[in-house]
Parts: C-alpha cells; structure tokens; sequence
C-alpha cells in the first residue's frame, strides 16, 4: 500500500509569494475600498479614538482585512504551485491556466448568482473582473516574476 503525504506540494519562491499576496490583496481591497471608506467615516464621527477603537466596525474592518491578507497569500500560494506542477513557462500558458482556475473558483457562484438569485449585473460583472484579476493576472503575473525556487538560480 503506498502512502501519500505533503512531499507533492511544489516549492513556490517566497518572493512570488510575497508579491502575489500584495497583488492579489490590492485587487481585493480595491472592491472593499467602499466598506473601508464607510467604516472611516464612522471613525471620524466618534467622539475619541478609543471609541472607535472598541467599535463593533473597527473588529470587523480589521478582521476583514487581516482575513483578506491570509485569503490572499493562501490564494497566491496555490496559483503559483499550479503553474510549477503544470510547468507553465510563458504568458499564454499562464492565462490558460488562470482561466480554468477562474472556471473552477468564481464561475459557477457568478452563474448562480446571476440565474438563482438574480442579483444585478452590475455587481456580477465587478465580481467577474475581480475574479478574473486574481485568477488569470495572478498566474500571468507570478509567470512574469517567476515562481519556481530554481528560477533564482538561473539569474
């Protein structure tokens, strides 16, 4: 009987990593913006800092963000291991391969959204970009800087 264990988890270059997470973190925060921006008006209307700071708000506005950050480095880790299994070496295979992440991830909850619950095609189509960005620019992008740990040795 064979046993399986973490030793196929591919190595990813800790700074593609890095800067995916900051990529994909910016993308994220870029739909959050008007949540963040609400929750700083409230900081500006309360009366003292502390108690804005003991906000029920601010504990969602810094869980929000700290999950996001974690969401993202999680998200860059598994699209940069993606492309070293498969190989990926140029900008076309990268966007292949973001694209089908995308149709396995964002596609069917944006089908269901949009046919299920019928939500505003607005907010579908913001949701799509942005899914589109973490997916298919997340792997062009760590295509561009280079995830696999050998890659550093050949510069």
């Amino acid at each position: 009987m064979t046993s399986y264990h973490l030793a196929y988890m591919p190595p990813v270059k800790p700074s593609a990593i890095a800067l995916g997470t900051v990529f994909t973190h910016a993308s994220n925060l870029a739909v959050l913006t008007p949540i963040f921006g609400e929750t700083y008006r409230r900081a500006q209307r309360a009366d003292t800092k502390e108690e804005f700071l003991k906000s029920r708000e601010a504990a969602s506005a810094a869980a929000l963000y700290g999950s996001t950050l974690v969401g993202s480095g999680i998200q860059t880790y598994a699209v940069a291991a993606v492309l070293n299994h498969c190989g990926v070496l140029s900008y076309k295979g990268a966007a292949y391969v973001g694209g089908l992440i995308f149709a396995a991830t964002a596609l069917p909850q944006i089908i269901s959204q949009a046919f299920q619950e019928r939500r505003p095609a607005e907010l579908l189509a913001v949701k799509a970009a942005v899914s589109a960005v973490d997916t298919i620019g997340l792997a062009v992008f760590l295509t561009w800087w280079g995830t696999n740990p050998a890659q550093d040795l050949l510069r």
